[in-house]
């Protein structure tokens, strides 16, 4: 069972759901992110979400697109991200860390540092030893992904897919065979940070998500409050936000990014435990 299936699982016999915190490696300053991290857990967090930082990023919007340009700005790749988890992992060896992000940080990661099909080489090789638990690659489909799926799994990580309003059923079976960890539902039509949230149509979906897919469901994209985590968390097994933290903490001093987040996630938390 890896970290992201027992995390889960204990927050279901609680009774609880999780709150997944997204925040971009290495932003908004270069050496922040192990100590944002921390400070994300302390304040509630159950698992967090890495962006990478990639200068394309065709999921996300105008806010998380300026904190990855920004963190590109100050050197941050996949090198320093995995370099970053290893620092995390010298105090928590406990709470899932996943990697969202593109194709091409792992490909060019696999260029310089080793050999194998879609990241199953030297990237599962470093992540694993790094202490990743999970990978969200927004553009591998998962027809072409079995090869990584199994890498992942043999080193104790997930794999983990987006699945969108439009999804069709007979891509939510492909979903269940490959992917593991939890599934992340977009509950926008649109890029992160962007529309207005419809909760009644997230409850909607769900129940045709589940009759398909066996392992837990985030909802992430447009919750942005204790009352939209809140609504999210009655239906949902987890509750994604990232724009909204990367808006509250880009253009704070270095001394207050940490507090400002930890501020903004015990809210979340609070709602969510209600």
């Amino acid at each position: 069972m890896s970290r992201i299936e027992s995390t889960l699982g204990a927050l279901r016999t609680q009774g609880r759901k999780a709150l997944i915190p997204y925040v971009t490696a290495g932003f908004p300053f270069a050496d922040i992110t192990p100590a944002l991290m921390h400070g994300m857990v302390d304040a509630g967090a159950d698992i967090i979400e890495l962006g990478v930082p990639f200068s394309d990023p065709m999921a996300d919007g105008p806010v998380i697109q300026r904190a990855g340009e920004r963190a590109l700005r100050l050197g941050v790749g996949m090198l320093q991200v995995l370099g970053q988890v290893r620092e995390f992992r010298q105090r928590n060896r406990s709470t899932p860390v996943v990697l969202m992000g593109y194709a091409n940080p792992i490909e060019r990661y696999e260029q310089i540092h080793g050999q194998g099909a879609q990241g199953a080489g030297a990237f599962v090789r470093d992540a694993a030893a790094a202490g990743v638990d999970g990978v969200l690659v927004v553009d591998y489909p998962p027809e072409e992904c079995q090869s990584l799926a199994a890498a992942l799994r043999a080193h104790g990580m997930d794999l983990i897919f987006l699945l969108a309003p439009t999804s069709t059923d007979a891509r939510m079976a492909q979903l269940a065979r490959v992917a593991s960890g939890y599934l992340y539902y977009v509950a926008l039509k649109g890029v992160t940070g962007s529309g207005a949230l419809d909760t009644r149509a997230v409850e909607q979906m769900l129940p045709r998500i589940r009759r398909h897919v066996q392992i837990p469901v985030g909802v992430g994209f447009g919750i942005r409050d204790a009352a939209s985590a809140q609504a999210i968390g009655k239906v949902a097994d987890a509750v994604v936000i990232g724009s909204r933290i990367i808006e509250l903490i880009e253009d704070q001093e270095h001394s207050r990014v940490v507090p400002i987040a930890q501020d903004f996630l015990r809210g979340i938390r609070k709602a969510l435990d209600a």
